[in-house]
């Protein structure tokens, strides 16, 4: 994946909507991680302050170099390194999170499984990956999305127990999410032929990341006191449903 595509979440307001749905997953991330902590997938590192203080070590890994000065913190360590292989010992962290990012995983099952081998006993692995079913078109950076089923089932090969919560919009995130579902849906009328689900997802990048601007931009332009006003307030943590935007699962070695 690039580090330039909009997967990478950036902090302005034109991306607010997906920036605080991201910081929503830390903050509940918070009263369930402890002592020697690991994060897969660093990002543009926006979630290491809320998560540093409450851990006595986290180890961020990512297969970007990220551009926070890590020397701030005195308690983080970042790894370049590229996954699902881990390259740490059994038994090395007592939690793991992974914040959107199994959905890019070509061999799913290899990450969970590296996962469960690095965590202690009686240790948790925090993930989040969008809802399937909320989903406004296929994301050709994903190689796969789940339904809430898939994955608890998914996770249950390699966890002894797996709680299984949704992420879901307030008003405020349900007001932008309908309009851009209505955008989405304006653009998909062109394409006629299905080609988003025939052509092969990596030739189809360019033209995603393209629109998903356009679109946000446009949105953005067009009444902006939606997303820029946004918090993390606007997203609520409940039992897993189909109408919830991401999945927010945790499982217990």
């Amino acid at each position: 994946m690039s580090n330039h595509t909009a997967e990478r979440v950036s902090v302005n307001e034109i991306n607010n909507y997906v920036l605080q749905r991201s910081i929503k997953a830390y903050l509940e991330a918070k009263s369930l991680v402890k002592g020697k902590t690991l994060e897969i997938g660093t990002g543009s590192g926006y979630g290491i302050e809320i998560i540093s203080p409450v851990v006595d070590k986290l180890t961020t890994v990512d297969q970007f170099i990220c551009d926070i000065d890590f020397s701030h913190f005195n308690n983080v360590e970042f790894i370049k390194m590229t996954v699902p292989k881990l390259n740490f010992p059994d038994e090395s962290f007592d939690a793991v999170f992974s914040f959107q990012v199994i959905e890019h995983i070509e061999d799913d099952k290899e990450f969970l499984s590296e996962i469960s081998r690095v965590l202690k006993p009686g240790g948790v692995f925090i993930c989040t990956t969008p809802n399937i079913k909320t989903s406004l078109s296929r994301n050709p950076w994903h190689v796969r999305e789940y339904t809430s089923e898939e994955l608890n089932h998914l996770m249950l090969n390699y966890f002894s127990s797996v709680d299984t919560k949704g992420v879901f919009c307030g008003e405020k995130a349900f007001e932008y999410y309908l309009e851009n579902k209505k955008n989405v849906n304006r653009i998909m009328r062109f394409d006629i032929f299905n080609l988003q689900y025939r052509l092969p997802r990596k030739s189809l990048q360019w033209i995603f990341d393209f629109l998903n601007d356009r679109n946000r931009k446009k949105m953005h332009k067009e009444n902006n006191s939606i997303s820029a006003n946004m918090t993390p307030e606007d997203y609520f943590l409940k039992e897993v449903a189909d109408d919830c935007i991401d999945l927010f699962y945790v499982g217990t070695k």
